[in-house]
């Protein structure tokens, strides 16, 4: 029963600190319209400056300056941010497909600039030793895991509240003002380029803030932590929760990691281990059938906003003006 309630806690910890990531993401496709596949570059800058500023100095590379957590923590969302502002003046000019190739560009060089900055990141070898918040509760599995969630909990539950708080603000209105007629926007006097340059910088330091949750989490990061499919992974959650939700991103998280978790333990049960690495790809065939069903039951996700359809007294009156003309 412990044993069981470790690995609960575990299971929540990860699914929400994806939730973080999703939160992000909504935040640039789901309220501003911003076709970001790039994502897993700004949670890999999260979580090698949070390892960086935090860690005990290491004579084989650079950084290890044993800050706080929290420090590191903020540093990641400041050089996340900065990222995400540098990238979208540079990119945000560019439409759907050429945005999306330009975000997965940089992902990909991010990538590959851990993989191979040893004197840096540590290349391939990553960065260890990465302090963990409760590391001395290590010892006890169920406490060290509660204690995680309860911090991530937290974290998730401020960046959640904040995030609805500006999606009724003044700001998230011109955003949506945006995604939905730009043109309108201009007219208004409302300067597109600024506005999406400051979504993506905001969604780009929460998903920053989820990789440096993450590295603490774990204690250990590496490049192939950061690959594409943790791009595939969210925008399904996203999608799958409902785009434009915030709570959609954070309910279709925990499901869709409910559901990669559940296959991946099951694969381990039915294959032998000599079959298991090709078995894992039924993981995403997994994904993939649970996308298609969620998409041919409810187009806009579990959460999403559907178009409203005029209610009774609205057919009434439109057949009452009909027949008056």
């Amino acid at each position: 029963m412990m044993d069981l309630l470790g690995y609960g806690a575990f299971f929540l910890t990860t699914a929400l600190i994806f939730s973080l990531v999703t939160l992000g993401l909504n935040l640039q496709w789901g309220l501003t319209g911003l076709f970001n596949v790039g994502l897993a570059g700004f949670v890999a800058i999260g979580a090698y400056t949070s390892a960086l500023l935090t860690t005990p100095d290491d004579a084989a590379r650079l950084g290890g300056f044993g800050l706080p957590i929290l420090v590191g923590w903020l540093g990641a969302m400041v050089v996340g941010g900065i990222a995400a502002a540098l990238t979208g003046m540079a990119t945000l000019r560019l439409r759907s497909d050429y945005l999306a190739i330009t975000t997965f560009g940089v992902a990909v060089v991010v990538q590959l600039v851990a993989l191979n900055a040893q004197k840096l990141t540590g290349g391939p070898f990553g960065i260890g030793f990465i302090p963990r918040p409760f590391g001395g509760l290590a010892e006890t599995p169920l406490l060290f895991n509660l204690s995680n969630l309860a911090v991530v909990c937290v974290v998730t539950l401020i960046a959640y509240l904040a995030l609805e708080h500006l999606a009724r603000s003044p700001w998230g209105r011109v955003l949506k003002a945006l995604r939905e007629d730009e043109r309108a926007a201009i007219s208004l006097g409302k300067s597109a380029r600024f506005y999406r340059v400051q979504a993506f910088a905001v969604g780009g330091a929460i998903m920053a803030l989820a990789g440096a949750l993450q590295a603490h989490f774990t204690g250990f990061i590496a490049p192939d932590n950061y690959l594409p499919i943790l791009t595939f992974q969210v925008w399904v959650m996203l999608i799958v929760g409902g785009s434009g939700s915030n709570l959609g991103a954070v309910i279709g998280s925990i499901l869709v990691w409910g559901i990669w978790a559940g296959s991946g333990t099951l694969t381990s049960v039915l294959f032998a281990p000599e079959q298991q690495a090709r078995a894992a790809s039924l993981q995403i065939v997994a994904i993939g059938v649970m996308l298609c069903v969620i998409l041919l039951l409810r187009p806009n996700g579990l959460f999403g906003d559907r178009p409203r359809r005029p209610g009774k007294r609205a057919k009434v009156n439109a057949a009452n003006s009909s027949s008056n003309s």
